[in-house]
């Protein structure tokens, strides 16, 4: 049987593709950078002067602070001759000897030279704890937190404040000072202020009356008062209405004033994340027979506390700077070692206190910034969780 031309024809044109054609990448300006740019700073006439006075302005503020910090700042010196300015160098940026030999004081005050590797085993304490916290592979986080919450405090007292009976000398409070009192403060404000906060925000919402009523008392009359208050009251006025024998110790005072007043701002917090949950939530745990505490520690307050994971962690950032009020009580944290500090007479100049407050202010970034970092990394990781 022969082909005919028609059908030749048909079988020369005949195509079948039997691999797949490559995607093509799409256009330049859709994605990537390049699109981003477009599509945030140059989308407009009005967006476009934006983004160059604002590219402006960081471009010198940056350098302003570079140029102070590093390009004309004075790197060597024993005294304050070094950091005057002169024929040879007209213009004098931050003293960093000044900071070299102040750096001992800034982090641990007066407390005593040869006892200050106590200070050292507590800081090492500590950062474990809160790594182990964190880190979200780490092995066995439950002993981890028993480490943290139970271990650390214990441990860290008898270390930081002396127990003579194992041969550790006794050090007055009054000696503590520069980051070694901002930490423990933030410190304890931060551990105590969630547990607190929680409990208070529970019994906020308790059906109790007494228990609603306390609740809303302690927090609302917390609140309403500055900090700054709260310290005065518990650094001035409480040894006022107790024997001497009782009054506490002025930084333990702090300690307590901080951590009240945190607590009660915390309690917001987890109220507000508690009223977000939908009813449905509460029925379904009492529908498959859950007790108010089961239903709050497995259903509610995961929830809660991860809707607020923003507030919280903005919570513990405004009371980690908050720890700078102390120093107006007479306790001698970081920006207080600065100012006693700054006025010593062999380095008295200009620049002096400036370069101490850029000390203070980058040791404060430094820490709230990295607070700020995890917390967007837990929203990011949990968002991921929600999509799957």
């Amino acid at each position: 049987m022969t082909m005919s031309e028609g059908d030749l024809a048909v079988t020369e044109l005949a195509f079948v593709r039997r691999e797949q054609i490559a995607p093509l990448p799409p256009p330049a300006m859709t994605t990537g950078p390049l699109a981003w740019v477009r599509d945030n700073l140059l989308s407009s006439i009005l967006n476009v002067i934006l983004t160059v006075v604002m590219t402006a302005l960081a471009v010198w503020v940056i350098y302003e602070i570079l140029d102070f910090l590093i390009f004309t700042a004075v790197w060597s010196g024993a005294d304050r001759e070094a950091c005057l300015a002169s024929p040879a160098q007209p213009v004098v940026g931050a003293c960093w000897p000044f900071v070299k030999e102040r750096a001992a004081y800034f982090v641990y005050g007066s407390y005593p030279i040869p006892e200050r590797w106590r200070v050292d085993i507590f800081f090492a304490m500590l950062a474990t704890g809160i790594v182990w916290l964190l880190w979200l592979n780490a092995p066995r986080r439950d002993i981890g937190a028993f480490y943290f919450f139970v271990i650390v405090p214990i441990v860290s007292y008898i270390l930081l404040t002396g127990w003579p009976l194992i041969g550790l000398e006794a050090v007055d409070t009054a000696l503590w000072g520069g980051v070694l009192v901002t930490i423990v403060v933030a410190w304890a404000g931060i551990v105590v202020s969630l547990p607190v906060g929680i409990v208070l925000a529970l019994g906020r919402r308790s059906r109790m009356t007494t228990v609603r009523t306390l609740s809303v008392i302690f927090i609302e009359f917390v609140r309403g008062v500055p900090l700054i208050t709260v310290l005065f009251m518990a650094s001035v006025m409480l040894p006022l209405f107790v024997p001497d024998q009782w009054s506490p110790d002025k930084l333990l005072r702090a300690l307590v004033g901080i951590a009240l007043f945190a607590s009660a701002y915390m309690a917001e917090v987890v109220r507000a994340g508690l009223a977000a949950i939908p009813k449905g939530q509460f029925e379904g745990a009492q529908a498959v027979g859950l007790g108010y505490w089961q239903m709050m520690r497995f259903i509610v307050l995961p929830q809660a506390l991860k809707i607020t994971i923003p507030n919280i962690v903005n919570t513990y950032i405004g009371l980690f700077k908050d720890t700078t009020l102390v120093f107006i009580v007479g306790i001698f944290d970081l920006l207080k070692t600065v100012e006693v500090s700054r006025i010593d007479p062999k380095w008295a100049t200009p620049v002096t206190s400036t370069t101490g407050y850029a000390v203070a202010a980058i040791f404060y970034f430094v820490f709230c910034y990295g607070m700020s970092c995890y917390a967007r990394a837990t929203e990011a990781r949990l968002a991921r969780s929600e999509r799957r």
